[in-house]
């Protein structure tokens, strides 16, 4: 992936992740359109940030993605980048008495459909851009899973394995496919609690590190890893999975 002139748009970029991506892309001269259901937060970030363009979307809202797509296209059409990072996580407990699927239907709709569709809306503009580049929001939970987020990380596995297929199928297009596997980092994907954990990698630091293994293309068959996160991405080869699992899923 080019690191400078591009045009990037990035999906649930006013918080967490996502706008620390729009904001470090931001600063390596690139032009960032991020996009969120608040237009408080797409305020914010616009006027702490002069030059990121802020975008509604509401991937719940049936008339919300092909709408922002009309509007890239025509103000954008130089659109060369697109990250899919807009995620909710929510825990589940299916010995509890009432437990339905409710909590589960909600994160597929937009960790997987949500990434499915904003794909399908801007593949057509990637596919005529030269240096184009989807890169989608995994988590190192694809690998080994939280039990108490069964659900969250089921909904990564199934992006890790889809991104695995729709880079195969568009390596002669050519779209680079990228997928980025964070660590448990200081985000409020959780809940508030989770920015202040003293066990979850600093958000400044983690991106930082993302963007020097971009800089140096060390994403082998594209995956951005950190280091910290190999046991995990190989305990099924090396043989560890059951006892990371069960140091994971300890209490």
């Amino acid at each position: 992936m080019r690191l400078e002139g591009n045009t990037i748009l990035v999906t649930g970029g006013t918080s967490g992740i996502g706008r620390a991506l729009a904001v470090a892309f931001h600063g390596r001269g690139n032009r960032v359109i991020v996009t969120g259901r608040r237009r408080e937060l797409l305020d914010a970030i616009a006027s702490a940030h002069p030059g990121i363009i802020g975008m509604p979307l509401d991937l719940d809202e049936p008339a919300s993605l092909p709408r922002l797509g009309i509007e890239v296209r025509a103000r954008f059409p130089e659109l060369n980048v697109v990250i899919a990072n807009a995620g909710v996580s929510r825990p589940e407990d299916m010995t509890a008495e009432g437990w339905d699927a409710s909590a589960a239907e909600a994160i597929v709709r937009t960790n997987i459909l949500g990434v499915l569709a904003v794909t399908a809306e801007f593949l057509p503009v990637l596919k005529g851009r030269p240096n184009a580049t989807i890169m989608a929001t995994s988590s190192a939970l694809a690998f080994v899973p939280r039990a108490d987020f069964p659900t969250y990380c089921a909904s990564k596995a199934f992006l890790h394995s889809w991104l695995v297929s729709a880079r195969h199928q568009l390596r002669d297009v050519p779209v680079e496919v990228l997928e980025l596997s964070p660590p448990y980092v200081q985000t409020e994907l959780t809940g508030p609690q989770q920015v202040s954990d003293p066990r979850a990698m600093p958000l400044d630091a983690f991106v930082a590190e993302v963007m020097g293994l971009l800089d140096r293309g060390e994403h082998p068959v594209g995956e951005i890893l950190l280091k910290r996160d190999h046991a995990r991405r190989w305990a099924e080869r090396d043989g560890k999975y059951a006892d990371i699992f069960a140091a994971m899923n300890s209490t």
